[in-house]
């Protein structure tokens, strides 16, 4: 089940699009972060704070807030050209989500602040019916709950620190389908699913230079996510000496990347502009490899649904500006871009994942409907560049063209 997972990351790594800009990974988790195109970390000052930067709930009102938020997701689907055979050219299907999110973070205790926020913070969804695309992506899902209970404790009115415990919960499934008339009507299947749960952690710092400066590191830590499940692989063929089927037992490690981020904002009067760079480690994902109780390696059919796929992804960078102005009392409106690049390398991209380097533009509001309660909305695009590969390993050679992510997140903070 193992190796069905990680396959369920890939193709989740493009559906998270920017929604997801790095791979599989969804930075965007809230009203603000959605709205400033995830350049929210040193001017995080909600009970989302508890997620992005806890050590900056101790600047927070003292008193209880709690923000809840539904995210809709619509990912395009993405159109494959063929250089050699248009008979493998495809399409993937479109895809529509609804997460929601809590955040929550608590008043003053003796210096300490404590909070608690309920995310997706890594997802998939990839589907292709065309043969070529379905060999390897018939049908990934992947979806990742965190649970990440954190605290804050202000060293002194300029500098404070925070962190948490991180506990994933993963289910996961995947589809592969592959016929070959050229092989005497060969027709092979793999139909996985299965769950894991891990724990990991995560810090930060926040300094203020000056009352309008504020700096701050954050860092999550990686967390591999050891899925057990079950998996049938049915190979039916002519020649019956080539017939196989197994119904058991399969595990796959799925990665999900440490991501270390460095940001800095500015209070100009009531503008507040802030710049984020966050590194995403995704060279620690090397491979997929499904692990069943029997070795299909050496099968001339079910082959390549038990041989080891080398990704050996890059570490990718995502650079982020977000401005946020606050119109009058009630009213307060954001703007935000980043650019974020893929860790995938053309060398070992696959249907799972066709991702490409992005452009995220996206806008927000606040308004204050009552002294407890605020109301926001926020909207993101991310535009991916079109990706042309040459006969790499995975024998692809063509386009992938029309990739894109549509984010919608409406919410309302209360604070009491």
């Amino acid at each position: 089940m193992k190796k069905k997972i990680a396959f369920l990351a890939l193709a989740g790594v493009f559906a998270a699009g920017t929604a997801y800009g790095s791979a599989f990974r969804i930075p965007e988790q809230s009203i603000n972060s959605t709205a400033l195109s995830g350049a929210y970390i040193a001017n995080a000052n909600g009970p989302d704070a508890s997620y992005f930067n806890p050590a900056n709930m101790s600047w927070g009102e003292d008193r209880y807030q709690l923000e809840a938020d539904l995210t809709y997701i619509n990912l395009s689907h993405i159109n494959y050209t063929d250089n050699t055979d248009s008979a493998d050219d495809g399409s993937s299907s479109t895809e529509n989500f609804f997460l929601p999110q809590l955040h929550v973070a608590s008043k003053d205790y003796n210096n300490f602040r404590f909070g608690f926020s309920l995310t997706y913070p890594f997802g998939l969804a990839k589907r292709w019916d065309n043969t070529f695309p379905a060999e390897s992506a018939k049908n990934f899902t992947l979806e990742v709950i965190e649970l990440n209970p954190t605290f804050a404790y202000k060293v002194s009115d300029t500098f404070s620190i925070g962190g948490g415990i991180r506990i994933l919960k993963a289910e996961g499934k995947v589809k592969s389908f592959k016929s070959d008339p050229a092989l005497g009507l060969v027709q092979a299947s793999r139909d996985m699913d299965g769950e894991a749960m891990e724990v990991g952690y995560n810090l930060a710092l926040a300094y203020k230079p000056t009352p309008p400066w504020k700096i701050a590191a954050t860092y999550r830590s990686r967390v591999n996510l050891d899925f057990d499940g079950d998996a049938t692989l049915v190979a039916d063929h002519a020649l019956a000496l080539l017939d196989a089927t197994y119904d058991d037992d399969t595990e796959l490690r799925v990665v999900t990347p440490a991501v270390f981020s460095l940001a800095t904002s500015y209070d100009f009067d009531n503008t507040t502009v802030e710049l984020v760079w966050d590194r995403t480690f995704w060279s620690k994902y090397h491979h997929l490899n499904f692990n069943y109780d029997q070795d299909f390696t050496s099968h001339p059919i079910l082959g390549s649904f038990d041989n080891p796929l080398i990704r050996d992804w890059d570490n990718s960078d995502a650079y982020r500006i977000g401005i946020t102005h606050k119109c009058s009392d009630k009213l307060t409106t954001m703007i935000g871009f980043a650019i974020d690049k893929t860790p995938v390398p053309t060398k070992t991209l696959g249907f799972e994942l066709p991702d490409s380097d992005a452009k995220i533009y996206s806008i927000g509001f606040r308004y204050q409907k009552t002294a407890n309660l605020e109301l926001g909305a926020a909207y993101l695009y991310d535009d991916k560049e079109s990706r042309k590969v040459s006969s790499n390993d995975n024998s692809i050679d063509g386009e992938f063209e029309d990739a894109s992510a549509h984010l919608l997140t409406l919410g309302f903070v209360y604070k009491y």
